[in-house]
C-alpha cells in the first residue's frame, strides 16, 4: 500500500466523527420513566452536576461517576437517551455541592411537601388520589405532554404543582442564584421550611436582590408558597415574610 493511500486512511479516519455511545452499566436505563431512575443513577454511583438545558421538547442533564460523564436526555418524562461525555462536559458542581443537592433532591422533597399541603385542603384524599396527583407531577416536573387522554382531579392537581416545582428548580440553578453565598441560602430556605411547617430541603431560593455590601434579600419558593427573606451574606437572618 502507498504511503499516499495510508495518509488517506488515516485522515478519512481521523475525520470520522466517533458515535455517542452509552455506558453499558446504563443500557436498561434508556427508556425508564426520569422520576424512578434518578435515585437508581445514585445507587449506581452517579451524581447530578448543576448543568442542564433544554434542547427542543426535551431537556439535557449531566452526570457523574469520578472521572466519567453522561448525558441524559429526558423527553416525555423518559430517558431518551444516555450518552458517555467529555469530562469537562461535566464541568459543574456534583450534587454533593449546596446547589447540585438541591437540584438532585428537590424532586421527592418537593412531591412529599406538595402532596403533604394539598392533602391538608382536602381531607386527607385517598391513595388512588395521591397516585394520580404523583402521576401528574412527575410528568410536570420531567417534561412530559399533559395526558387529557386519562386526566382525572389528581392528576390535573399535580400536574399544575409539577410545573411550579420544575419552575423554582430552574430559577434556583440559575447563574445569579447561584452567586449568593451557601451560607445565605441554606439559612434562609431551613428558616422558611421551619415557618411553612414543610418537609427539610422542600424550599428553594428562586429570586435574589443585594442590599449592599454583604447583604441580600432572597425571594424563597415552596410549591406555591413565596417568601421575602434577609440574609447576611455569613447566614443570619434579619427577618422573613410571605412575599408580597
Amino acid at each position: 500500500m502507498s504511503h499516499l493511500i495510508k495518509a488517506a486512511l488515516v485522515f478519512s479516519l481521523a475525520a470520522t466523527p466517533v458515535l455517542a455511545q452509552t455506558p453499558s452499566r446504563l443500557n436498561d436505563l434508556v427508556g425508564a420513566r426520569a422520576g424512578q431512575s434518578e435515585a437508581e443513577l445514585q445507587r449506581r454511583g452517579y451524581q447530578a452536576t448543576d448543568r442542564g438545558e433544554v434542547v427542543g421538547d426535551g431537556r439535557l442533564s449531566y452526570w457523574r461517576r469520578g472521572d466519567e460523564c453522561v448525558s441524559i436526555m429526558t423527553r416525555d418524562g423518559r430517558y431518551e437517551s444516555i450518552n458517555q461525555a467529555g469530562r469537562d462536559e461535566c464541568g459543574g458542581r456534583s450534587s454533593s455541592s449546596n446547589t447540585g443537592a438541591i437540584v438532585a433532591g428537590v424532586a421527592l422533597v418537593g412531591l412529599a411537601a406538595a402532596l403533604a399541603a394539598h392533602n391538608s385542603h382536602h381531607n386527607d384524599a385517598d391513595d388512588n388520589h395521591d397516585r394520580e396527583y404523583q402521576r401528574g407531577y412527575q410528568a410536570a416536573l420531567y417534561g412530559s405532554s399533559y395526558d387529557d387522554r386519562h386526566e382525572s382531579e389528581g392528576y390535573h392537581e399535580g400536574y399544575l404543582a409539577g410545573e411550579r416545582e420544575g419552575s423554582n428548580r430552574r430559577h434556583a440553578s440559575s447563574g445569579w442564584i447561584r452567586g449568593v453565598p451557601a451560607a445565605a441560602q441554606d439559612a434562609c430556605t431551613q428558616r422558611a421550611d421551619r415557618q411553612a411547617d414543610r418537609p427539610s430541603g422542600s424550599s428553594v431560593a428562586t429570586g435574589m436582590r443585594e442590599l449592599g455590601p454583604n447583604q441580600y434579600e432572597l425571594t424563597i419558593s415552596a410549591g406555591w408558597m413565596r417568601y421575602s427573606c434577609r440574609v447576611s451574606g455569613s447566614g443570619e437572618v434579619l427577618w422573613l415574610e410571605p412575599a408580597r
